[in-house]
């Protein structure tokens, strides 16, 4: 990690703090993010921000990971939730397709910066393997039980399922016209059960409808 990236101390407000940064900036974008911005947002001064962060490029870079890690931690809570591999996957589609509207901002954020910033470049290839690991162990143990009789590498299934999931969020966040959540589910889910080799039944969405 550069020197200029060093974290600085806070505790439990920085984590507060850290939220707020997040809704201006799933507002706001990455260039409009301004410590002003966050101070109206976090009822902080200027100056305390300027303490825990050190630049504004570094508050909103620690934003960032902070919200990507949470996802990955979400993942990982549904993955050990569940112990049938058909079913654990649904649950990790679910759990992706119903990221809030802020989430899916800041996760378009977090690529796009990661594409000029190397430090985030480095923390997205982390989560990314992260993030795709449940996925990959889900169809790989279900290949293993002979729950699932693969036609594809159990990789390029993964890949191609997380291509779709990605996808998604980028129109719903240009709110593109795209399908609704539950067709769009209805849909993956029936190309999964073809590249797996399985008949398992998918379980009943339990959100409401949204695009």
């Amino acid at each position: 990690m550069p020197a200029s990236r060093k974290r600085r101390a806070g505790g439990e407000r920085r984590t507060a703090v850290l939220d707020a940064v997040a809704d201006v900036l799933a507002t706001r974008g990455y260039e409009n993010t301004r410590f002003a911005d966050v101070a109206a947002a976090g009822g902080v001064a200027i100056s305390t921000l300027q303490t825990y962060f050190g630049s504004r490029e570094d508050m909103i870079i620690e934003a960032m990971e902070v919200c990507t890690d949470r996802e990955v931690a979400a993942l990982e809570s549904v993955s050990a939730a569940e112990t049938d591999p058909w079913r654990r996957l649904v649950g990790l589609v679910d759990r992706s397709l119903h990221n809030s509207e802020s989430t899916r901002q800041i996760l378009v954020e977090f690529w796009r910066s990661a594409m000029r910033d190397d430090e985030l470049r480095e923390h997205s290839t982390d989560v990314w393997t992260r993030y795709r690991a449940p996925f990959l162990a889900a169809v790989r143990e279900g290949a293993q039980r002979g729950a699932f009789t693969l036609t594809h590498d159990a990789e390029a299934v993964t890949d191609l399922l997380l291509s779709a999931l990605a996808g998604l969020i980028v129109f719903r966040v240009q709110h593109h016209p795209s399908p609704t959540v539950t067709d769009f589910r209805a849909v993956l889910l029936a190309q999964l059960k073809l590249m797996l080799g399985t008949t398992g039944a998918a379980p009943a969405p339990e959100r409401n409808e949204e695009r």
